[in-house]
């Protein structure tokens, strides 16, 4: 059977849950502790803004994962398709990768900045990347840090005679987990129109981490939507990526194509993807919710020197060694050299600024096809366009 602990009230708030494994059972822990208050004061301790915690339940959400998987959506992140034994989807289903799970611990950090939204500046020299990845450090190592700390208070918590029965595990966008669904069950935010997470305090500039654990713990209340008749977020996508609420084609999403996205970018979808190198803020620059968000307190989120609407020719022309430099423990690693070159000859094509032409030549005859090609489109996108 499994061991049950009293919460201050009385009532069961802690359970370790092993199938299949018998344990003694346990005297209470003392009443004065609350694993709920344990996981809220850790994670404010560790710098985390918001916290909450979710049952590790299948949330009707999650139902809608194998469909948007068979439709086609995911693109090219496969990641997203690993299934389990009995070729289900292993993220449509917490059971499936930890049937040991009875709650979720959700964390979220702010990483906003003072510097302007996407969508405030309009220099046809400059390019855009995503303000997640802005930071001095990767905001995986920073968040899981700071999750790890959290982490060590939950099981601090629990009586020594229970700490071999108990699992714990820590994830930031690294497990095979939709953490927006338990964010939402988890009182952290709703999931927005845009898919991402937002809070009313602090909108939607959000890292998530989320702690899986045998510990039954009382769960908070879901957030509520608050997005109403709002459709900012849709109607501002250029490339038409939110198909309707809560529905986005990834292959369409500027996000997608600029970051994930192997080989050549779509025609169709360039001209859509204007100044943008990596990534996109498009959808939460345009979202009311941020229009008052706080910045950071975080210092390992404050810009990379450069990286705030970096000058398009200086990505265009840099060197293996100079990327290696200059994004050393960033997330802009993930598109490659090759990538974030490709994504600059994109953005010079839609800028209407014909200084990029001799640049351009130079790129239209580089080593790299996929450089190559983005070149002479984009030469052939700022000839049509200066005529």
């Amino acid at each position: 059977m499994s061991a049950r602990l009293a919460n201050p009230l009385g009532k069961p708030a802690l359970e370790l849950g092993l199938r299949g494994r018998r344990t003694r059972e346990a005297s209470p822990v003392n009443r004065s502790t609350d694993l709920k208050a344990v996981v809220k004061r850790a994670a404010e301790e560790a710098g985390f803004d918001l916290a909450g915690i979710a049952p590790a339940a299948d949330a009707r959400e999650l139902g809608h994962f194998p469909e948007w998987i068979a439709a086609g959506h995911a693109g090219e992140m496969k990641y997203l398709e690993t299934r389990d034994d009995q070729g289900d989807l292993k993220r449509a289903s917490l059971a499936r990768v930890a049937p040991w799970a009875r709650s979720v611990a959700v964390c979220a950090i702010n990483y906003n900045t003072e510097n302007p939204y996407s969508t405030q500046v309009h220099d046809s020299a400059r390019g855009w990347i995503s303000r997640y990845a802005w930071s001095r450090d990767d905001y995986h190592d920073a968040v899981l840090r700071r999750l790890r700390q959290v982490e060590a208070a939950l099981r601090g918590a629990v009586p020594a005679e229970l700490q071999s029965a108990l699992i714990t595990r820590s994830y930031v966008d690294t497990g095979p987990v939709v953490e927006r669904v338990f964010a939402k069950y988890a009182g952290v935010g709703w999931i927005g129109k845009n898919t991402c997470i937002i809070n009313q305090a602090t909108g939607s500039w959000l890292f998530l981490g989320v702690i899986l654990t045998s510990l039954q713990i009382a769960p908070d209340l879901p957030a509520p939507d608050r997005c109403g008749t709002c459709t900012r977020c849709i109607d501002a996508c250029p490339t038409d990526a939110i198909l309707a609420p809560y529905q986005l084609d990834s292959n369409r999403c500027i996000a997608y194509l600029t970051i994930e996205k192997h080989g050549s970018i779509p025609e169709d979808l360039r001209e859509g993807i204007g100044h943008h190198v990596f990534g996109c803020d498009i959808c939460q620059d345009v979202c009311p919710w941020n229009r008052k968000a706080p910045a950071s307190t975080a210092p390992e989120f404050d810009p990379r020197p450069g990286l705030v609407n970096p000058a398009l020719a200086w990505l265009g022309e840099m060197s293996a060694e100079q990327f290696r430099e200059v994004f050393r423990g960033s997330p802009i690693r993930r598109t490659k050299r090759s990538g974030l070159r490709r994504n600059a000859a994109t953005a010079m094509g839609n800028s209407r600024n014909k200084e990029f032409l001799p640049l351009l030549d130079q790129m239209a005859a580089d080593e790299d096809e996929i450089v190559r090609e983005s070149a002479v489109w984009a030469k052939k996108r700022l000839s049509t366009s200066a005529e």
